[in-house]
């Protein structure tokens, strides 16, 4: 009798969920698989081998990816984390400053409004004010993980805006500027030169 044995490949979902697909360029489904090694005997897989560990898969182009491709946030996700993120750090420099002059909390509303918040107001930033400090960071830091270097600048520079509607930058403002950009991730010298820009801006 002829015995025919080979080895294969099987995969089984582990998992599943919304990713973003680097080859399609959106959000999509995913599959967690992981897959074995087997012995086939007649195309059959028989005996199980050693594991191959885990990838995901796109279940739009089938593309498969490592599992840390995960750690990207979704569009969507990252559509809701900007403006929560400068939503946070207004309510950050406002209170470095005077948290009730009336320009300072326009120009935070429509900074919010500029990332997507079309529907924010003045009533919801005197509540985000209230809310703890750390809280606010977390915010920032959350955002700031995932943005380009230019993306960071620009963010920073909404936020000195509303910090200097008053014409300019108190000690206790520029600090804080540069604790937001901390929260970005952007290094103090990097965090000093977009602020001395924004301030050379309405000079």
């Amino acid at each position: 009798m002829l015995l025919v044995f080979g080895l294969t490949v099987c995969f089984r979902t582990v998992g599943e969920g919304m990713f973003h697909c680097p080859s399609c360029g959106g959000d999509r489904r995913y599959r967690r698989r992981r897959g074995r090694r087997w012995i086939t005997l007649f195309f059959l897989p028989v005996i199980p081998l050693r594991g191959l560990g885990q990838a995901v898969e796109c279940r739009s182009c089938r593309t498969r990816f490592n599992v840390s491709v995960l750690r990207q946030p979704t569009a969507a996700a990252m559509s809701a984390a900007l403006p929560a993120a400068m939503r946070a750090a207004c309510c950050l420099v406002l209170r470095a400053g005077d948290p009730a002059a009336a320009l300072a909390r326009i120009r935070a509303v429509d900074a919010v409004r500029g990332y997507g918040e079309d529907a924010y107001t003045s009533d919801e930033l005197a509540e985000d004010l209230h809310l703890p400090a750390e809280f606010h960071r977390e915010e920032i830091a959350r955002a700031g993980a995932h943005l380009a270097v230019e993306a960071k600048e620009w963010f920073l520079t909404q936020v000195a805006r509303v910090a200097l509607s008053d014409g300019s930058l108190s000690e206790d403002e520029r600090r804080e500027l540069h604790r937001v950009a901390g929260s970005l991730g952007m290094s103090t010298a990097h965090a000093l030169g977009v602020i001395l820009v924004a301030e050379g801006a309405i000079t």
